[in-house]
């Protein structure tokens, strides 16, 4: 499996490892989760419905997708934070659409108190 950890929302650590270098976690929170629904827009989907036409990439949809999941990725951040963690561990999306419009993004993982090991 590949990992990735990025240093996300002002060096708030997130991680799809089960654990981060260096770090031991003290305590487990709970999960944190981070949702957004979006819609592409009338106009907007009409041009990407054109687009779509021919083959290639739909950028629209690339940009819109690429937003939705940091703005889900920023809202887990937010709970996680509230939930008292300084860390995110077995971080995951998920997606799902609502209709024909409507794309659903979720972020969530393991909400953790972490310290540098010693």
């Amino acid at each position: 499996m590949a990992r990735m950890t990025e240093p996300s929302a002002a060096g708030f650590p997130v991680t799809t490892a089960l654990e981060l270098t260096g770090m031991t976690v003290e305590r487990d929170l709970g999960i944190a989760f981070g949702l957004v629904v979006r819609s592409m827009g009338f106009t907007r989907s009409m041009g990407a419905g054109f687009k779509a036409l021919r083959q290639g990439e739909v950028t629209q949809y690339t940009a819109l997708l690429e937003d939705s999941r940091r703005h889900a990725m920023d809202r887990m951040i937010d709970n996680a934070r509230l939930l008292g963690a300084n860390a995110v561990i077995a971080m995951r999306y998920d997606s799902s659409e609502i209709g024909q419009q409507l794309t659903e993004i979720v972020a969530y993982g393991t909400a953790v108190v972490v310290r540098p090991t010693a």
